[in-house]
């Protein structure tokens, strides 16, 4: 199955110039849906993963059925006030501002193998700060995933130090 064909490229949005990569029709359909799931979970099987941590929000839709295709749980990463219990955070830079990502304190246990997995990588920022909460927390990230990465924007490079699996590239 080319999942590629359940990508919709819808030009100049949200601005003139992008060229936005549109999951939803791969959500709609539950076979293509399934075939991205299982592809994530078998990376994050292969590298030993005793936790997926989901970045708000799509990170959510690809985390949670890749924690339960492989039996381990899931956290999820969300913008501030969003979790209830005590936080940590961790702020970054966008190419126009900062943004900021908390995670629960008690998440992560120390020596827990953590994979993020998310539907799009890009310059790497929003993993890049997940990343830093995890090992603040004990945790080791053994693996990053993403549906879709778009390699132009070299966000492999801020996860140099990981391994990285994205099942599509533009």
């Amino acid at each position: 199955m080319n999942l590629k064909d359940y990508v919709a490229s819808i030009p100049d949005f949200p601005q003139e110039g992008i060229l936005f990569r549109d999951i939803t029709p791969l959500l709609d359909d539950p076979k293509a849906f399934k075939h991205a799931v299982t592809k994530l979970a078998a990376f994050a099987q292969e590298v030993g993963a005793q936790l997926i941590l989901g970045p708000e929000s799509r990170g959510f839709m690809f985390g949670c059925p890749v924690a339960i295709e492989i039996g381990v749980g899931f956290a999820p990463v969300r913008k501030p006030g969003k979790l209830p219990r005590e936080t940590i955070s961790e702020k970054y830079d966008l190419e126009y501002g900062s943004n900021e990502l908390q995670i629960h304190k008690d998440a992560i246990k120390p020596g827990q193998k953590v994979v993020i997995i998310d539907d799009l990588l890009a310059t790497g920022g929003t993993v890049a700060a997940t990343i830093k909460m995890v090992e603040r927390l004990g945790g080791e990230v053994v693996g990053c995933a993403f549906l879709i990465e778009l390699a132009d924007l070299n966000g492999r490079q801020a996860l140099k130090d990981y391994k990285v699996y994205s099942a599509l590239q533009y």
